[in-house]
């Protein structure tokens, strides 16, 4: 098993949202970043955990999700009425892939990005790097173990 986390803006798509969807299931479209596309599409496991984070506003660590599709061409790039749109991806050629993700659990309190610094096994967290922007990245079992602590508190 693997360990991620993956960055949503709350607006757009919250943790409330997964927990609301069907069977508290949803794609994880719309990612445009060639290198948070090869960590779904070519890393990505049924039953990989994610950290589940909201940017933006008070960003932090909200809950956790799971992996439960792997990755499948990104319908989003192929339709042109969709903010996500690029007409480079074709059905004959995909250029973007996309996950399928369950609802796990919701922490009781997020965990704020400032409060993730300083904290001791969190050192090398690609996260909290300067100029990481990724909006899905992977993180070891020891820094999933670490947040999830801080979020069950």
């Amino acid at each position: 098993m693997k360990y991620w986390l993956m960055k949503t803006e709350p607006g757009c798509f919250s943790i409330d949202d997964l927990e609301g969807a069907p069977n508290q299931t949803s794609s994880w479209d719309g990612v445009r970043n060639f290198q948070a596309r090869n960590f779904m599409r070519d890393q990505m496991s049924v039953g990989d955990l994610i950290l589940f984070y909201h940017s933006v506003k008070n960003p932090g660590v909200v809950g956790i999700a799971r992996v439960t599709r792997e990755s499948y061409p990104d319908h989003t790039a192929q339709d042109p009425g969709d903010q996500h749109f690029d007409p480079r991806s074709t059905p004959e050629n995909p250029l973007w892939f996309m996950v399928d993700v369950q609802f796990v659990e919701k922490f009781a309190h997020p965990v704020p990005l400032g409060s993730l610094r300083g904290v001791k096994g969190l050192e090398g967290m690609e996260l909290l790097k300067k100029g990481s922007r990724l909006s899905v990245m992977p993180v070891t079992e020891e820094e999933f173990e670490i947040v999830t602590r801080l979020g069950r508190q």
